[in-house]
């Protein structure tokens, strides 16, 4: 398993917009994607976190291991389904008006203490994307804790942090009108 170098809220690479990818991907762009999901299915075994001394990840952009490229990793389980994809170039198609927030928070591999506060984001978004597991195109329609993780790792991509969308003059704001996720 590649280990790979976490890049901090510190790098500017988290700071850039992403450039898009070429398709067909070519053998060192395909071998980095598997590389970014294996990394955290690793990252997801206690054991195998302590040995290799790395957090636990849902999620992992390009930006964060370095590379300002348009794409990233996502592995986990919701319910009684398995996300795993890596998506290449995704674009949000649509986006419901109704707002949600994760009761706990979100943390973030790139930023190494956590910053407190509610993220709002769409609690539904339809995303189109290449993904580079199956080698096809995939449009996948989310609602809930996975809108929540697809729309925090397509905001590395434009260079935005989950704390930036913390309402700095009160971050623990709770909107009545937005669904919190437990």
């Amino acid at each position: 398993m590649k280990i790979f170098k976490i890049y901090t809220d510190k790098d500017p690479v988290l700071r850039e917009k992403a450039k898009e990818v070429s398709l067909p991907l070519n053998a060192e762009a395909k071998k980095t994607c598997l590389e970014m999901i294996d990394y955290l299915k690793t990252s997801q075994i206690p054991e195998e976190a302590e040995k290799y001394h790395i957090r636990a990840g849902v999620g992992l952009a390009a930006p964060q291991i370095g590379i300002s490229q348009r794409l990233y990793a996502i592995c986990f389980d919701d319910e009684d389904r398995h996300y795993e994809y890596v998506l290449v170039n995704p674009v949000i198609l649509s986006s419901s008006v109704k707002k949600a927030y994760l009761a706990t928070g979100e943390g973030c591999l790139s930023v190494p203490v956590d910053i407190k506060g509610n993220v709002y984001r769409y609690f539904k978004v339809t995303i189109k994307a290449y993904d580079a597991l199956t080698d096809k195109e995939v449009v996948l329609k989310l609602h809930g804790y996975p809108s929540m993780v697809f729309q925090h790792e397509f905001d590395h991509l434009n260079g935005v942090l989950y704390y930036d969308r913390i309402d700095k003059k009160n971050p623990l704001f709770e909107d009545p009108d937005a669904i919190r996720i437990e």
